[in-house]
């Protein structure tokens, strides 16, 4: 849901010197942000402030955006995520407990509602620590369920190159978890099996 690529440039240029402009592009992306924003947080409060501080982040830094043949969306898609990790970082962890009082599926024991909660924690951790293009692709793509033209389309990439992003990111974040790629070949087997 971009905007037509020469508009939104000639939009940018006039945003850097005018606020309506800036305004133009802000009342366009704005639920799109959120939306990615709280896919990945699932708190609105939060989701509110991480968004109000990209597109502020955003009006700061206009001046230096030069078009790069991705739309401007991929700018803040990006800011976004780097929004996110900063959320995570600075955030106090809190008790798993009373977090998940607070949202426990009453079938499931609470127990188990508490190690999917920390397990999909420790992947989104591995998925921030993974590099910027991979870490988009992944965020697109997980947290927001998007298919791979559209995340090539705010990318500026082919759907083949989000693909790999896509492949080599999983890669990375079953190497930063420890976990065993399905069919490859055991280590140990072939260091010591001689």
């Amino acid at each position: 849901m971009t905007l037509p690529r020469a508009y939104e440039d000639q939009l940018v240029e006039r945003a850097k010197v005018d606020a309506d402009a800036f305004g133009e592009l802000y009342d366009h992306y704005f639920g799109q942000i959120y939306r990615f924003v709280y896919s990945r947080l699932r708190e609105q409060d939060a989701a509110e402030d991480v968004t109000s501080e990209v597109f502020f982040k955003a009006l700061r830094a206009i001046h230096r955006y030069k078009p790069s043949g991705h739309p401007f969306s991929a700018w803040l898609y990006q800011i976004s995520v780097n929004a996110i990790a900063d959320h995570y970082r600075s955030k106090r962890p809190e008790s798993d407990l009373d977090m998940a009082v607070g949202v426990a599926d009453k079938q499931a024991p609470l127990d188990e509602h508490v190690a999917r909660r920390d397990e999909a924690a420790r992947v989104w951790a591995a998925i921030d620590t993974l590099p910027p293009q991979q870490r988009t692709a992944m965020t697109l793509k997980l947290g927001e369920d998007m298919k791979l033209a559209q995340i090539g389309a705010i990318m500026g990439k082919s759907e083949g190159a989000v693909k790999l992003l896509i492949h080599r990111g999983m890669i990375g974040v079953r190497e930063r978890l420890g976990i065993d790629r399905p069919g490859a070949p055991d280590p140990a087997a072939t260091r010591g099996g001689r």
